[in-house]
């Protein structure tokens, strides 16, 4: 039988999972507001995320919609385009690996942007 610090440290080299708490936005919040969040334990292996989708209508028209959830790694990174409700958006995901480290409102230097109304922000998401 193996001595018991020996076994001691093998469990310490074993790797925990031990979740995250991520905030998550109860809707997606429209520039230059940021979202209702409220922390909320991440599955494990999943990571905090905070996500800004911009849509656009041709030069003049712009609206800005910021996100934060638990993510699984594979929409870490992602950026592309979606078109709803005559936008043509285009989204940026960033994921971090702390606890509430994504509690700061995703910023990308864009001037202020037209609000339009909630219920038409909810149904673009």
């Amino acid at each position: 039988m193996a001595p018991p610090f020996l076994i001691l440290l093998l469990l310490t080299c074993v790797p925990s999972v031990v979740p995250l708490t991520c905030y998550t936005c109860l809707f997606p919040a429209i520039s230059p507001l940021d979202c209702l969040k409220f922390p909320q334990r991440c599955p494990p292996e999943q990571r905090c995320l905070a996500s800004v989708a911009v849509g656009t209508r041709g030069d003049s028209y712009r609206v800005v919609l910021y996100e934060k959830s638990c993510a699984v790694a594979s929409q870490c990174g992602l950026t592309g385009q979606k078109y709803a409700v005559g936008l043509n958006f285009t989204y940026t995901n960033k994921c971090c690996d702390t606890d509430l480290c994504n509690a700061a409102p995703y910023r990308t230097g864009l001037a202020l942007s037209v609000l339009i109304p909630l219920p038409l922000a909810l149904a673009l998401w």
